[in-house]
């Protein structure tokens, strides 16, 4: 089983012809609502691969946090919801795409804070983590078996995560503070550029076969979740990291938050 932990959002997509201004109004062309945020995301991608998924997140019982129960489960992901008793709405994010473009607004977590259930996390042959619900994060990293780190955007939290992480999956814009990610394997991703990859002090590069691209929202975290479920299958670095940008150049070629899903 692959442990997914962090954020889960409910994603409203808006789709239109242009991104619009201050003052202006658009009329979107096509509407999606699904669940979002990292893990979120990494968890449906590893589901639709074949892997028993299980996903720690925070939702709550506020009625949009049923769209979010819905999406995840309706795509074979387990949820483990550790704000069952909170009655506020859930993180959410609205999106405005325009071909290669969009424009995010979206109050994520918050400050809220959520504690490990009190039976404590399941047990996986490995775990992912974004850095989001900081005490959820910390706890999972420090039971997993093989940890996999999400590191979108640097958060203090990291600092306690990294230590026990086996892979550090960055993005090319993540500024660590110290200035360098340590960690047995660092790959840092750069868009339609050859992924990199540092083991042992040794960089390589992974070449990304060019694809053409419709929509990019998505694509780190199909990545990451695709990197997940090939590492916990028995993969080699390498091949895991061919696996997950192939995964990813999927996610690219088609819009929409979950109709890819049916071309793996």
């Amino acid at each position: 089983m692959i442990l997914c932990v962090g954020l889960a959002t409910v994603d409203l997509v808006y789709r239109v012809g242009r991104i619009p201004g201050a003052d202006e109004k658009a009329q979107a062309t096509a509407f999606e609502v699904a669940a979002g945020g990292p893990a979120a995301n990494a968890a449906v991608t590893a589901a639709a691969l074949g892997a028993p998924v299980t996903l720690v997140t925070a939702i709550g019982s506020h009625p949009l946090g049923a769209l979010i129960r819905s999406d995840l489960q309706n795509h074979g992901v387990r949820v483990i919801d550790t704000a069952a008793a909170s009655g506020a709405p859930p993180p959410v994010s609205s999106i405005v795409v325009a071909g290669h473009e969009r424009t995010i607004i979206s109050r994520n977590a918050g400050e809220l804070e959520f504690s490990v259930p009190p039976e404590g996390l399941p047990e996986a042959a490995l775990t992912l983590v974004d850095g989001h619900h900081p005490a959820l994060a910390v706890a999972a990293a420090r039971a997993a078996r093989r940890l996999v780190v999400d590191a979108g955007t640097w958060r203090p939290v990291f600092a306690d995560i990294l230590p026990y992480a086996e892979v550090v999956a960055c993005s090319s814009a993540f500024r660590h503070p110290a200035g360098v990610v340590e960690a047995p394997h660092v790959v840092v991703t750069h868009g339609p550029a050859p992924v990199t990859w540092t083991s042992g002090g040794v960089t390589r590069s992974v070449a990304v076969p060019p694809v053409d691209a419709v929509e990019t929202s998505g694509a780190g975290d199909a990545f990451h979740g695709a990197l997940a479920f090939f590492l916990a299958g028995g993969s080699t670095m390498e091949d895991a990291l061919a696996e997950a940008i192939r995964v990813a150049g999927v996610r690219v070629r088609h819009p929409g938050a979950r109709d890819w899903l049916d071309r793996l």
